[in-house]
C-alpha cells in the first residue's frame, strides 16, 4: 500500500510514476478523502474535548446545588453528535484504504514504462544448443524415457496436472535437494509453511482484492465470504511470518527459505506452444526470502537475484537475466529481474526466477515494522523476494538442452549425486 502522506507531499510525481505502470491514474480523490478524514478527527476530538471538559465541571457544580440540567442536555446532544462523526470517520477511513488498495506499487526510478516489449535483457550466459539432429521437444523426451505422465496426470487432476515417475520424480526431488543445499550454505532459514492460507495473507502480499480469482479458494460457510485459499506461492506465506510484528534492527536482515507445491488457477486460454509443463495449475518451487532496512534492500534485491543466477548457472543451462519494465512487474513490486531459460521446441526463452523488491508496499498491508536502533522509532521494513527456483520450467529445459541423438539426456553435473547416473534414458 502507498503511503498517504507521499501522495499529498509528492502528487505530481506519483502520478507520473504509477503512469510507468498503469494506463489512467487521478490522486485527487485519495486527497478529497484523506482532507475530509482530517477535518472529520478535528471536529470530533474538539467535541470529546468539550465532553470531557464540562463532564468534569457537572459534579462541582451539583456539589455545589447549581441547575446541570441544561448541561447535561447539552452534553447528550454533543454525544449523539460524536456518535455520529465516528461512524462518518470509520466510513472515510474503510473509503481511503478502498482507494489506497486498488494502487499498484510505484516503480523504481531505473524501471522503464510499459510492459513486457520495453523489458531490458541485461546479460545472456551461455550460448543456444547447436544440435547436429533433428531435436525432440521435451514432451516426446519426457514421454519416451518414462519421466513424466502426462495422460495419467489429467485423468486424476484434470487439464494443466501431469505427475512424475521413476528418474522423473528423483530429477525433480534432486532439483529442490540441489536449491536447498545451497541456501542453506548461504545462511537462510529454511521454513515449511501450510499450504492453506487466510485472507490476511493474500491481503498482505498485494494479491487480494484485486487478484483474488487468481487462487483456488477453498468452500466458505454458507453466504460468507471465502476465508481461505491454497497458496499460489510461498512469498504469499513468508511476507505474513512477521505481520503485525515489529523487529529490532539488530536482527535485520532476516533470510528466509520455503519450498512448496504452488497452486493458480492460471485462469485464461494455454497457448498452443504452452503443453506440457510449461504452464499448469500445480508446480514445485523453493522461495527466498528477506526483510531489510530501507537503506539495504536496492543491494538485497541485487543478491537475491546473483544467488538465483549462480543456481541456474550451475546447471549448466542457457539462459538470460531481464530487468522488467513497470507494466510487467507484479502488483505489489517496485523492481523485478527475471532469469529466463531457452526453451529449443519453443525458440523462446520462459522464466524460471523472478527477484524483485516490494520496498514498503506490502509491509504497510500487513504492519510489518523494524525498531531503528538509533532512534527507538518504528519504521516500516522492506520485503524482497526470489524464486530459487521453480523446476516446471527447468526441466523441460534441462531434457531439451541436454538431449542426445540417440533420445538420451545428459544428467547436469550437480545433480548426479542424487540420481546416481551421468544419463537418462540408460
Amino acid at each position: 500500500m502507498l503511503d498517504i502522506h507521499l501522495i499529498r507531499e509528492n502528487k505530481k510525481q506519483m502520478e507520473t510514476a504509477l503512469l510507468k505502470k498503469i494506463d489512467t491514474v487521478n490522486l485527487d480523490e485519495i486527497i478529497a478523502v484523506d482532507d475530509e478524514r482530517k477535518r472529520l478527527i478535528v471536529e470530533t476530538d474538539e467535541l470529546k474535548a468539550k465532553r470531557n471538559e464540562v463532564s468534569s465541571l457537572i459534579p462541582k457544580m451539583k456539589k455545589e446545588g447549581r441547575d446541570v440540567t441544561g448541561l447535561l442536555e447539552e452534553m447528550k446532544g454533543v454525544s449523539d453528535k460524536i456518535k455520529t462523526l465516528d461512524i462518518r470517520l470509520s466510513d472515510t477511513k474503510l473509503k481511503m484504504k478502498s482507494l489506497l488498495e486498488v494502487l499498484p506499487n510505484i516503480p523504481d526510478d531505473d524501471v522503464l514504462s510499459g510492459g513486457k516489449k520495453n523489458n531490458e535483457i541485461i546479460r545472456v550466459s551461455g550460448s543456444k544448443p547447436d544440435f547436429p539432429f533433428k531435436p525432440k521437444d521435451h514432451i516426446e523426451l519426457a514421454t519416451s524415457l518414462k519421466l513424466i505422465d502426462y495422460e495419467r496426470g489429467v485423468k486424476m487432476g484434470g487439464n494443466g496436472f501431469w505427475l512424475y515417475r521413476g528418474d522423473g520424480a528423483v530429477l525433480e526431488w534432486a532439483l529442490l535437494n540441489y536449491f536447498i543445499e545451497e541456501h542453506l550454505k548461504d545462511g537462510y532459514e529454511f521454513i515449511l509453511p501450510p499450504h492453506v492460507l487466510i485472507y490476511e495473507c493474500g491481503y498482505t502480499a498485494g494479491q487480494f482484492p484485486k487478484f483474488e480469482g487468481d487462487v483456488f479458494h477453498l468452500e466458505p460457510e454458507e453466504g460468507k465470504r471465502f476465508s481461505q485459499f491454497l497458496l499460489p506461492t510461498s512469498e504469499t506465506a513468508l511476507i505474513n511470518y512477521h505481520r503485525d510484528e515489529i523487529i529490532p534492527e539488530d536482527e535485520l536482515p532476516k533470510k528466509y527459505f520455503a519450498y512448496t507445491p504452488c497452486y493458480r488457477r492460471e485462469a485464461g486460454s494455454y497457448r498452443a506452444q504452452e503443453r506440457g509443463m510449461i504452464r499448469g495449475h500445480q508446480f514445485n518451487k523453493v522461495e527466498m526470502f528477506q526483510f531489510t532496512t530501507p537503506e539495504t534492500s536496492g543491494d538485497a534485491l541485487e543478491q537475491l537475484m546473483t544467488k538465483a543466477e549462480n543456481l541456474v548457472r550451475g546447471l549448466g543451462l542457457h539462459y538470460q537475466v531481464s530487468k522488467l519494465a513497470a507494466a510487467d512487474c507484479s502488483f505489489s513490486m517496485a523492481k523485478t529481474y527475471d532469469i529466463e531459460v531457452w526453451i529449443p521446441s519453443m525458440n523462446e526463452y520462459k522464466e524460471v526466477s523472478s527477484s524483485s523488491n516490494a520496498r514498503d508496499y506490502q509491509a504497510r498491508r500487513g504492519n510489518i515494522r523494524f525498531r531503528r536502533k538509533s532512534t527507538g522509532k518504528n519504521e516500516f521494513i522492506h520485503s524482497l523476494n526470489a524464486s530459487g527456483l521453480a523446476t516446471s520450467r527447468l526441466l523441460p529445459a534441462i531434457i531439451e538442452q541436454f538431449q542426445k541423438e540417440d533420445g538420451t539426456v545428459l544428467v547436469p553435473e550437480v545433480l548426479k549425486k542424487w540420481l546416481k547416473k551421468d544419463v537418462l534414458g540408460k
